[in-house]
């Protein structure tokens, strides 16, 4: 490999990890359905504190889904990449 073929190619690395780094935090969810949900549900309130957490689990379902298509070699995350809860 050349030296500006391996510059480029350090530089294509850099960037995926770097924008893997840089994946937005954003709330996952519609905070007043999900309060809504809960409300009607149970009757019970809804701690702001619940929002993190669960986009936290949404990423991570999200991420699993992600590979289960990489590993199919498709590039469409599709419901059956969504493992059921148990």
């Amino acid at each position: 490999m050349n030296e500006a073929a391996g510059e480029k190619a350090s530089e294509a690395s850099s960037t995926n990890a770097s924008s893997q780094s840089e994946t937005p935090r954003d709330v996952l969810v519609v905070v007043s359905k999900l309060k809504s949900y809960i409300k009607a549900k149970s009757g019970m309130n809804t701690s702001d504190g619940i929002i993190e957490v669960l986009s936290d689990h949404l990423r991570r379902i999200a991420d699993q889904a992600m590979e289960s298509a990489r590993s199919d070699g498709r590039k469409t995350v599709l419901d059956r990449d969504i493992r059921p809860l148990t």
